[in-house]
């Protein structure tokens, strides 16, 4: 399934807005560095290629951590340096706190990433993107640029528990319940701001920038997922339609759904890259290299995938001058994906933190681990459409090869985040399909239930051992094993967790299912 990898190569605003907002410039009050200090968009090293200097912002990208600008913001930059279309500056929007804003205001934007592989690691300095806002301090700012005519695609990557979803799937409205209230004051009141309007959750913010956008004219805008969701541009429609509902019930939402059916799109897309946390002492090296210190570096490995669904309202970058593939069907490519690359790397994260490794490099070079990542995806492979022109088993061992880079230093830790949102789409497809599968019997399938064990038995340790477990549903997790009268009953439990499985509703298997992840708990943790 290897892409090509992305290689270097050598405005108007709402009525509302607030001045110059689109501006690459930072605000008078923004941090700053000794001169020669830090890396930034007017003095990059010699020797490097210059980065890309956009002349306007042309998407919005709502989640700018490491991955994004890994990832998206270089297949936009070498479109640019392809094409020298210029237009498609990246004003990133930072979900949680204020740091990647306060690592790449002082920058100018600007940032290095340093590609990693088994021979060493090669900086480049990138430009696509123009500046960060924090939504708790500059939601005007966003709005505006959401709106703006110059925009034309918003991208996300806010994580799956960033979408504000319910254990049903649909729209948790208690979690965007500010930014409901906000979007129906808006709508009736034009222009209203103040700071009880300050945007809370990505979903809601993205509505009220639609509906801004509206407001202010409605040019077309596509509106692109790039996160690791079963049909993510379908999910995110939706969940935009659901608040739309909800803020605007009955004839007060007619005009905002009518322009959003006629002018924005939601299309699909499957991203991968592995991007591991930055560490002090990259960033000590790399400011060996450059000469000036780089707050925003960003870690990747040389693999680099976009596919994506060719549905969009408006222009876009020529991204497949960036290594991106454009298809009328992006599921093939998302399900291998989802099953075999991230399926794999939840089971070896859990697996591996249970048997005291750091790193999924380390946790593949177990031998038993790594059997039972290739069981997990012999599962999946019974479960997939290969897209034209991919062996899917050699794609599988390839994705091994990779987790095996030890310069990448993605932690199991890392990796065991969330667990309770990934599931669904990494294991669970995975187990449905086979159950439905008739020719398989009722064997279940081996290598889901050793993921699903080493899950249970990863929870139950760390709520044994007093550590808080990082998952949106931390507290009915904890309260599961606390009230379980032993760990078997524990594993049970969780695995017949409301949400956990949705593709398996039936009692029986179920019943199965549990019965057969508590045999393999021991399995699992002895052989790891």
């Amino acid at each position: 399934m290897t892409a090509p990898t992305a290689t270097p190569t050598s405005s108007d605003t709402t009525p509302d807005a607030v001045p110059d907002v689109l501006s690459t410039a930072a605000p008078a009050d923004a941090p700053t560095e000794r001169a020669g200090a830090r890396l930034h968009r007017d003095a990059v090293p010699s020797g490097l290629p210059a980065p890309v200097r956009p002349t306007q912002v042309g998407i919005v990208h709502l989640g700018i951590g490491a991955f994004h600008r890994a990832h998206q913001a270089v297949a936009t930059e070498d479109a640019a340096r392809a094409t020298g279309d210029t237009r498609w500056g990246i004003l990133g929007v930072t979900q949680r706190s204020a740091s990647v804003r306060d690592q790449l205001r002082p920058q100018g934007g600007v940032y290095t990433v340093l590609t990693v592989g088994p021979d060493g690691g090669s900086p480049r300095v990138l430009g696509s993107v123009t500046d960060v806002a924090w939504p708790a301090e500059e939601t005007p700012r966003v709005l505006a640029a959401l709106a703006a005519p110059t925009t034309h695609v918003v991208t996300l990557t806010i994580t799956e528990k960033g979408y504000s979803r319910g254990a049903d799937g649909r729209l948790d409205r208690e979690a965007v319940r500010r930014d409901l209230d906000a979007l129906a004051r808006e709508e009736h009141a034009a222009g209203y701001r103040d700071e009880a309007a300050t945007a809370t959750s990505a979903v809601g913010l993205l509505v009220r920038g639609l509906a801004a956008r509206r407001r202010a004219g409605g040019a077309p805008l596509t509106v692109l997922s790039c996160d690791n969701l079963a049909d993510n541009g379908r999910v995110l429609g939706a969940l935009v339609r659901e608040a739309v509902d909800a803020a605007l019930p009955g004839a007060a939402g007619d005009d905002l759904r009518t322009w959003l059916a006629a002018s924005v799109t939601f299309p699909c897309s499957m991203v991968d890259r592995i991007v591991p946390a930055t560490t002090p002492a990259q960033r000590d090296e790399v400011e060996t290299l450059l000469g000036a210190r780089d707050e925003g570096l960003v870690v990747a490995e040389p693999f680099l995938q976009w596919v994506i669904e060719d549905r969009f309202a408006g222009p876009r970058p020529a991204w497949e001058q960036g290594g991106a593939t454009f298809t009328d069907d992006v599921a093939p490519y998302e399900r291998a994906k989802l099953r075999l690359l991230n399926g794999a790397h939840s089971l070896l994260a859990y697996a591996g933190s249970l048997a005291g490794y750091a790193t999924i490099a380390e946790a593949v070079a177990d031998p038993a681990l790594a059997a039972h990542a290739r069981a997990l995806q012999a599962d999946a492979i019974a479960t997939l459409e290969a897209p034209d022109g991919v062996d899917l088993a050699a794609y599988a061992e390839e994705l091994l090869e990779r987790f095996a880079n030890p310069a990448t230093g993605h932690t199991t830790r890392q990796v065991a985040m969330d667990g309770t949102q990934k599931i669904p789409f990494r294991w669970g497809g995975t187990l449905a399909d086979r159950l439905a599968d008739r020719s398989a019997g009722d064997e279940l399938p081996q290598g889901v239930v050793a993921a699903l064990a080493a899950w249970a038995a990863f929870v139950v340790a760390e709520v044994r051992a007093g550590r808080a477990v990082d998952d949106p549903r931390a507290d009915e997790l904890r309260s599961v094993v606390e009230a379980a009268d032993g760990d078997a009953v524990a594993v049970r439990a969780l695995v017949r967790l409301p949400g956990l499985l949705p593709d398996v509703a039936d009692a029986g298997p179920l019943d199965a299912l549990a019965d057969a992840v508590v045999a393999a708990v021991g399995t699992v943790v002895r052989s790891s």
